[in-house]
């Protein structure tokens, strides 16, 4: 449980003790848009990295190289634990928000973190409200700003290794015409999922697959995105299944 008590009032102290830095991170951004993103992603980067030391959590990164650095991309990822958001976010090399639940809206101070790192809300019962999320991710992708989703729609809590992905998952890709980024990312439940509420010292193995550019498919191959995405993260998690 200490484990549990650190992080929950690091993040605590965190959220309220930031309120001065969402004040002048609001006024940079009435000058300078560009450095907002970056200071904003530094200081939530440094958070989450003090969170993943505070959870004992070391991690053994595979595959970073295959990250393209002079674009945005779609990450896309297997999904078991919130703490793969902290895990994949300490490693983006430029700002990159998430797609997560419309409910994250009502959480005082995160919420306002997670508009200034670019983040979309979705709302999975309204399909109208959901295609208008996209349509923004799209806008944000031909911006500059990667986009990460979580195909499965929620947490895998199964033993499969994976939930199956949903294609409307891709539409940000096809439609902004930017690479996709596979992550494949093993035992993150175990450190707090599995266990609740404990949080213990665990090992985390994450890797980046070869990006799919869907400039190199044919118009057959594009219509089968999801499913090449699906079997790349399903074939680097089975294999890293031995590294943790």
């Amino acid at each position: 449980m200490i484990r549990f008590i650190l992080v929950a009032s690091f993040v605590i102290l965190f959220l309220i003790l930031s309120i001065p830095l969402l004040i002048i991170e609001w006024i940079i951004g009435k000058f300078n848009m560009d450095l907002k993103n970056r200071s904003s992603l530094s200081i939530v980067n440094w958070a989450f990295r003090c969170c993943l030391f505070l959870a004992g959590v070391s991690t053994t990164i595979l595959g970073e190289e295959n990250v393209p650095k002079d674009r945005s991309v779609l990450y896309v990822a297997n999904h078991r634990s919130y703490f793969d958001i902290l895990l994949t976010y300490t490693r983006v090399p430029r700002p990159t928000g998430y797609v997560a639940k419309k409910g994250m809206l009502h959480v005082p101070l995160l919420a306002d973190w997670m508009k200034n790192l670019h983040c979309l809300f979705l709302d999975r019962e309204n399909i109208k409200e959901g295609l208008k999320t996209i349509l923004t991710g799209v806008d944000k992708v031909k911006s500059g700003i990667s986009i990460c989703i979580f195909p499965e729609g929620t947490r895998n809590e199964t033993d499969k290794p994976l939930l199956p992905f949903h294609a409307g998952s891709f539409k940000i890709a096809e439609k902004a015409d930017c690479p996709v980024v596979p992550i494949a990312i093993n035992n993150s439940a175990d450190i707090w999922e599995a266990h609740l509420p404990r949080m213990k010292k665990t090992h985390v193995v994450v890797e980046y697959g070869k990006p799919i550019f869907l400039t190199e498919l044919s118009r057959e191959e594009r219509k089968k995105l999801p499913k090449l995405a699906e079997e790349q993260i399903a074939a680097m998690y089975e294999k890293n299944q031995s590294l943790v």
